[in-house]
């Protein structure tokens, strides 16, 4: 017999093995020698009373052989190396996917990505983290893997209209993330995982004939007659082809101006920015658990909030629980910060980005000679801000303690905070542009009414947080996903202002991968 049931089980039950399987033979009144399979489909934890309970999915066989366990249906990652070529920008999850999807579709992905391979930025970042050097084309943001590689691996994702997310956590379990993304309800990988894993992405699309070009940054796409040729490199490399998937990121600043320089149409778009707010782990638990300490069997905790304050949303974004806070500019002139945990989760620190909504019409006056640059100016503006207001100590980020930053007070001391380069005193609550500041305060007392205790000078807001989303969209049609005006031209990713996080731009870079096929084939 082959079923598949529901239970609702206590932390300790869904952990053990052996009180596992005597749950699942009470459920089905059958002796637990009888059970030969039981596999996990879906799982989730329900918090909302007093004693949280695991909700849990699986499929069970009882008194016949065990199939040999599939997770999902194989990869058609074959040759191409004699194969069209399609020329990719950038190796975030978004590049690397698209460039597996034109594998799985008979074409040959050209890869260019501006930094080094995952495993050589590890110096990089640590020399970042001791302050004791920054390079701008290899660090948080930039390199193989993109900023998800050592700023988290949540691959939750709300999108489902886009694309088949489980086929995405399906590629990085084929790549070697554990059995728990495919059934977890807010899967994540860890950033301890991820270098190893987007390395053996690169593998496979090396192996399949395709090619990975690191440590060259683009600097021309080539177009005639509007329509894509190919693309020039800092090395002075010239790569051809007819079809081009820019997945270079909100971060690369640098991309949106070579494009605006090149007359290639761009478009403003909302935004949000704020700061980066950071709780004792403990703390967390105890509000979301609703007991002094965590059950040994239950994770770090972790939270989502949302609220609206003068007609903009403020909310909690890419919330790390048992994580740290980094360092994720990418100039030397700039503070930003995010959040990044490693698999366990371990850290004694919660951390999450508390950002407000910024329409085109929120942007100060200043900024609007830009254009659609406008509120890539002012991201960059205060990015620049922070690092004034840090002392000219390069990397130490200015802070304050959460109540004293909604009353509007200096922070005498600070808290023990994750943030490695270190933190330093400063009124943000002065210096932050009113149209922030004031809805963050507003917010952060909303926040405590729906988690009691949230609220309180244990906890030390960071500055500044202003890469949640792109300032800017490069406008594509619907129906082919190309450039408006250029045709071969295929934005992607979170860059292109179409997708946010790890699956959805994984989703879009496949989607571009399979729009380029389209078109090809139909030339």
């Amino acid at each position: 017999m082959h079923t598949q049931i529901q239970l609702i089980l206590t932390p300790e039950q869904a952990e053990k093995k052996d009180l596992l399987l005597r749950a699942v033979a009470d459920k089905l009144n059958v002796g637990a020698e009888r059970i030969t399979l039981i596999q996990t489909l879906k799982k989730s934890i329900d918090a909302r009373s007093f004693q949280p309970k695991i909700n849990i999915t699986l499929s069970v066989y009882v008194d016949e052989k065990a199939p040999a366990v599939s997770h999902y249906e194989p990869f058609n990652y074959q040759s191409v190396a004699d194969k069209k070529p399609v020329l990719v920008i950038g190796a975030g999850p978004s590049g690397l996917f698209a460039a597996l999807k034109l594998i799985e579709l008979g074409l040959r992905p050209i890869v260019i990505e501006r930094g080094k391979k995952a495993q050589e930025r590890k110096s990089d970042i640590a020399q970042l983290n001791l302050q004791k050097s920054f390079n701008p084309e290899s660090n948080y943001c930039f390199g193989e893997g993109g900023a998800g590689t050592f700023s988290d691996g949540k691959l939750y994702s709300r999108s489902k209209k886009k694309g088949n997310v489980q086929r995405v956590y399906e590629i990085f379990h084929y790549h070697g993330a554990a059995d728990e993304i495919l059934y977890e309800a807010h899967p994540h990988i860890g950033s301890d995982k991820l270098p190893e894993i987007v390395g053996n992405i690169s593998n496979t699309i090396t192996s399949c004939g395709g090619e990975i070009h690191f440590e060259e940054k683009l600097t021309e796409i080539i177009i005639e007659n509007n329509a894509v040729k190919g693309c020039k490199t800092h090395l002075g490399n010239t790569y051809q082809a007819d079809a081009l998937i820019l997945a270079t990121g909100h971060s690369a600043h640098d991309i949106f101006e070579l494009l605006h320089s090149q007359g290639i149409a761009l478009e403003a778009k909302g935004f949000a920015m704020g700061v980066r707010a950071e709780h004792p782990q403990s703390l967390i638990d105890s509000i979301q658990y609703h007991s002094r300490e965590r059950n040994e069997y239950l994770p770090a905790a972790s939270y989502s909030l949302v609220e609206q304050v003068n007609d903009r949303g403020v909310y909690s974004f890419c919330m790390c629980p048992g994580g740290r806070i980094v360092p994720a500019g990418t100039s030397d002139n700039e503070i930003v910060v995010n959040g990044m945990s490693a698999s366990k989760r371990n850290s004694p620190f919660a951390n999450s980005g508390i950002v407000v909504e910024i329409q085109p019409q929120d942007i100060p006056e200043e900024f609007r000679e830009y254009g659609v640059l406008a509120g890539l100016r002012f991201q960059q503006y205060l990015e620049n801000l922070a690092y004034k207001n840090n002392g000219g100590r390069g990397q130490t980020a200015p802070a304050q303690r959460l109540v004293d930053f909604v009353r509007g007070r200096l922070s005498a001391d600070l808290p023990e905070c994750s943030y490695m380069p270190g933190i330093i005193s400063s009124p943000m609550h002065f210096w932050l542009p009113e149209i922030i500041s004031s809805r963050l305060r507003e917010a952060f007392k909303q926040f405590d009414r729906k988690m009691k205790g949230y609220l309180t000078n244990e906890a030390v807001v960071v500055g500044v947080e202003t890469r949640s989303s792109s300032a800017v969209r490069i406008p594509r049609d619907p129906e082919t996903n190309q450039h408006v005006d250029i045709h071969g031209l295929f934005p992607a990713g979170e860059g292109s202002g179409y997708s946010g996080g790890i699956t959805s731009s994984a989703i879009d870079g496949e989607n571009a991968a399979v729009a380029v096929a389209k078109m090809l084939l139909a030339e």
